[in-house]
């Protein structure tokens, strides 16, 4: 089994990590456009393509799935990608999560980048799905660069910026962008009122990870140690996982799954920025 995973960047790694855990024994292909970053300022025809580039380097490893592990591709190039590539592979789109977290009522609060936050897409998915909740739009600038650098100082910075936005009864938080999730404990750490119940975030990977498998008739299969490969895309070229990725843990693990499991995964490096410290787990 095979499944690739493309994405601008490193927002990818929390998808690939989900499928990881629900199938030690799948061989993972990650594509990426670290050269053409930032994708949210692009026009959507340029989206499109940038998006058709990095799925076809993918496809050149014979897939059986797609995950487009990027909200801003989702909402752009998924129509494109899907006319190109299936039936013969299903390509599985990210949606915030706004669904399930509005079933539990609000107020909810969304963490997106600026060009999402208010969008009509944005705007379509609450009033489609938001069940008459109090949800309120929270742009990010900065914070999806930030992570994709491993920039600790920026991170921080970024999040205590949204945080000031955020409502402060607000007990849910869609995380609209997947570069979020790799600092999901931080948000939480920024938002968490004292005394207040525990914050509840809701991202996409877990589902779209559940979704790919679906598509491709397997089950989950959870297994002691991982035997499934890594394969690294970055801009069409075979590359390590770049070193901001090792930063965070979802990247470590993948990267030791990989070695455990007999790959020969080179390594680029490790990130300056206190790896360690970016997201505690």
């Amino acid at each position: 089994m095979k499944i690739a995973l493309m994405d601008s960047g490193i927002g990818l790694l929390a998808a690939a990590d989900a499928v990881r855990r629900l199938r030690p024994d799948a061989d993972l292909v990650l594509s990426s456009d670290p050269d053409n970053l930032p994708w949210g300022p692009r026009t959507a025809q340029d989206i499109t393509a940038r998006s058709l580039a990095v799925a076809r380097a993918a496809m050149a490893h014979n897939p059986e799935a797609l995950i487009v592990a990027c909200n801003t591709a989702s909402v752009h190039a998924l129509t494109a990608l899907r006319a190109e590539l299936e039936p013969a592979v299903p390509v599985i789109g990210t949606v915030p999560a706004i669904k399930p977290a509005t079933a539990g009522g609000g107020p909810v609060a969304i963490w997106a980048t600026p060009a999402t936050t208010g969008s009509p897409y944005q705007r379509d998915l609450i009033e489609r799905f938001g069940h008459g909740v109090d949800v309120t739009g929270v742009p990010c600038p900065g914070l999806a660069d930030a992570v994709q650098e491993a920039d600790v100082t920026a991170i921080d910075a970024a999040i205590a910026a949204a945080a000031h936005l955020t409502p402060r009864d607000v007990r849910t938080v869609v995380l609209g962008c997947t570069h979020y999730e790799l600092v999901g404990e931080r948000i939480r750490a920024a938002l968490q009122q004292p005394g207040a119940p525990a914050l509840v975030l809701h991202g996409s990977a877990e589902a779209v990870a559940a979704q790919a498998l679906r598509r491709i008739g397997a089950e989950p299969a959870p297994a002691a140690a991982p035997t499934g490969s890594l394969s690294v895309l970055l801009s069409g070229l075979p590359s390590a996982l770049p070193p901001a990725a090792l930063a965070y843990a979802e990247g470590s693990r993948l990267q030791k799954a990989a070695e455990r499991a007999g790959a020969d995964v080179p390594v680029a490096g490790h990130a300056s920025q206190e790896p360690a410290s970016v997201l505690p787990r």
